[in-house]
């Protein structure tokens, strides 16, 4: 008897706690913690690190990893996590990495700091650096706080602002993540709005084709886009 896997559900328009910039910075640094543990465990970090790898083993210009190393800014850096596991990553290929966060809060981007190195206060959709100002750029679990238009002015600041590389992970849209995070989060002791925010981010996220569609209506380039485990995915490309 042949099963059909169950459809995804529709991409839902739910509203996040931490999308209000006036949240308590205590509660966003307490939930932000919780995303850290999440990228972790359920593979956040690594679908993102494991792009990296690919780059600094075959698709990173050799003049880009030279002496002076490579630099990365991470856009919606949360707690800092993934520039840090990045730096012990490419450390191990060799490559000296310089790493940036971008927060769009000072608390925020303060708590940021001793995991990110530098973090910078600002926009998503009007990044406060010039045109090619970082070799990589990286965007995790970001993309989906915005829709339509907003989404792809997003897309075109990373694009702008990278010279080699652009790597967006978001969340794989499914009824059994949304269940999955809801019910992990209990065990996990994650806070209230932790729960509440994992469920709606799972239900705002994507599908392969939606993805790859977004970033070649907003940058004009076919990205390469992989389904990662942990019901995530990655899309990467080179604006140059």
């Amino acid at each position: 008897m042949n099963r059909v896997a169950p459809a995804a559900p529709r991409r839902a328009r739910g509203t996040e706690f931490l999308d209000d910039p006036g949240v308590d910075s205590t509660i966003a640094i307490r939930s932000l913690a919780d995303i850290r543990r999440s990228n972790r465990l359920f593979g956040g970090t690594r679908a993102i690190l494991d792009a990296l790898d690919h780059a600094f083993d075959r698709a990173m210009p050799a003049h880009a990893v030279g002496a002076n190393g490579v630099t990365l800014l991470d856009v919606g850096t949360g707690a800092g996590d993934i520039p840090a596991a990045a730096r012990a990553r490419a450390a191990r290929h060799g490559v000296r990495l310089h790493t940036v966060g971008l927060e769009r809060t000072v608390p925020v981007a303060r708590a940021a700091a001793p995991s990110c190195g530098p973090a910078v206060v600002g926009d998503a959709q009007l990044l406060p650096f010039a045109s090619g100002a970082f070799d990589v750029v990286t965007c995790s679990q970001v993309l989906h706080h915005f829709a339509g238009a907003d989404a792809e002015r997003v897309l075109r600041e990373l694009h702008r602002v990278a010279r080699h590389l652009v790597i967006v992970g978001d969340l794989r849209r499914s009824w059994i993540a949304a269940a999955g995070i809801w019910l992990a989060s209990w065990p996990l002791a994650f806070h209230p709005v932790s729960r509440h925010d994992g469920v709606v981010s799972v239900m705002r996220g994507y599908s392969a084709a939606e993805l790859s569609a977004l970033v070649e209506g907003a940058t004009g380039v076919a990205p390469h886009v992989r389904r990662r485990a942990g019901f995530r995915i990655v899309a990467a490309w080179s604006p140059r």
